[in-house]
């Protein structure tokens, strides 16, 4: 009881953020300078340290990254755009088999398989898919990425984004919505008959209305300005959804389709605050493309998880995934849904995070901690930290509540393993059973699995190149 009777002082570890808010109200407080123990084999650690091509290799892959545009010039079906034949299924994170996959990935690889009419019942989905009998590959190994389960079809439409410096592309498929949805592993007559809608009527128009405009739609700038707003580009994109809507409306209300469908159409992405984020994300991945392979570099250049596993790629060695276990979400939940219903970590939506938005720029939108859990403290000092982990600061992506400093970008293999800090992801909670749909949202980190075999990796590189 005299703990409260007197002033507390008050010993602080980490971020200062904390340390300042005391003393701003007065409390007496003793700053103790600590973090978590760092991990790598110390031979690994000396080897890339040393690495004379290290500091030249990641300044090149962050300039890169920096330089990278994105643009929005088509939209059309995954068929025509990959190549994707029939049969076959791209899926969020690295590798997996049916075997492995989790609930809400096998509830989108089966409604992925209703929607395309390869079955007409789940149990029949189920038995083709245990047989083999469609093809499954991950969305990365496509140029491509997911959000949650990331399953895309041949069937279903795709935005086509291309980066105006190098000439890259990307793309991804067109955002459902909240809740019950297919990437969520909902597969219900309700999902279904959104999909069909999305092909037949969503998915023409917009690319009727993106082909018509006489300049693309700049996403780049959007995310930027985004940031501005109270975005943080992850886990709230309502200021992007809002620009994008304001951009592409006067298109979208000339083309020359039923008044009933333009209207549907408009009230569809005005009603959909997570529209933009299958625009950021190609957008990052068009970014984080342009780093990849170059050798010497310890920048990461993918996290993705498909519900089973986590993985991670680096600049410094190309296309292989380094893996470990997907953690689960902790955050706030939806209706009566608690821990219990979580699935572990999924999505290809933590390409944001390694592009430095979303969980690294919690700060410049405090208001999604009532989305994902925490107080406006901890979106501050997430940043704060992310700060560590990151080679650079990205000006095009500014914090305005910390003076419009640059966005913590290129997160480092090595400051990683010497810190012990693993960077922080903002996302959804897709129900651990099947069907279920979203359950929640909240904030989850890598395991640290993947970079122990990612420095073990490039250390083994930097030897091989000595």
């Amino acid at each position: 009881m005299r703990l409260l009777s007197g002033t507390p002082t008050v010993v602080a570890a980490g971020v200062d953020v904390f340390s300042a808010a005391l003393r701003a109200q007065g409390a007496d407080v003793h700053d103790v300078d600590w973090r978590p123990p760092g991990f790598g084999e110390p031979a690994d650690l000396a080897a890339l340290a040393l690495d004379r091509r290290r500091a030249a290799a990641n300044r090149t892959a962050v300039e890169r990254v920096m330089a990278a545009g994105s643009h929005l010039v088509d939209v059309r079906p995954a068929r025509d755009v990959l190549g994707l034949p029939d049969r076959t299924l791209l899926h969020a994170g690295p590798p997996i088999g049916w075997a492995d996959a989790s609930g809400p990935l096998r509830g989108a690889l089966i409604g992925a398989c209703l929607f395309e009419g390869w079955a007409s019942t789940v149990e029949e989905a189920e038995r083709l898919l245990a047989a083999g009998e469609i093809a499954l590959d991950p969305c990365h190994h496509h140029r491509t990425v997911g959000p949650m389960a990331g399953v895309t079809s041949p069937s279903m439409w795709m935005y086509c984004l291309e980066d105006p410096v190098t000439g890259g592309q990307a793309f991804c498929n067109l955002n459902e919505g909240l809740g019950k949805v297919l990437r969520m592993g909902a597969y219900d007559d309700e999902v279904l008959t959104r999909l069909a809608w999305m092909r037949d009527v969503l998915g023409p128009v917009l690319q009727a209305a993106v082909r018509s405009m006489a300049e693309p739609l700049d996403v780049k700038a959007v995310l930027a300005q985004m940031l501005q707003m109270g975005d943080e580009g992850h886990n709230r994109n309502r200021a992007g959804s809002l620009m994008t809507l304001r951009e592409l409306s006067p298109a979208i209300v000339e083309v020359d389709a039923p008044s009933s469908d333009v209207a549907a159409v408009l009230r569809f992405i005005g009603g959909n605050e997570h529209f933009f984020l299958n625009l950021g994300m190609p957008t990052a991945k068009l970014a984080m493309d342009a780093a990849r392979d170059v050798p010497g570099s310890t920048m990461v250049t993918v996290m993705s998880r498909n519900g089973t596993e986590f993985g991670i790629r680096t600049a410094g060695t190309g296309d292989r995934w380094f893996t470990g276990p997907a953690n689960t979400p902790v955050g706030l939940f939806l209706g009566d849904y608690g821990p219990d219903d979580a699935n572990p970590d999924i999505g290809d939506s933590a390409i944001m995070e390694t592009y430095g938005v979303g969980g690294f720029t919690m700060a410049a939108a405090p208001a999604i901690v009532r989305f994902v859990g925490g107080t406006v403290p901890d979106a501050l000092a997430t940043t704060e930290r992310m700060y560590q982990l990151t080679l650079a600061e990205n000006p095009a992506m500014q914090v305005p509540i910390l003076g419009f400093r640059g966005s913590p970008t290129g997160i480092d293999v090595l400051a990683v393993a010497r810190t012990g800090w693993l960077p922080q992801i903002n996302t959804g909670m897709a129900g651990r059973v099947a069907g279920t749909g979203q359950v929640g949202a909240g904030l989850v980190q890598p395991p640290r699995e993947c970079f122990e075999q990612a420095l073990a990796a490039l250390a083994a590189e930097t030897r091989a190149a000595a």
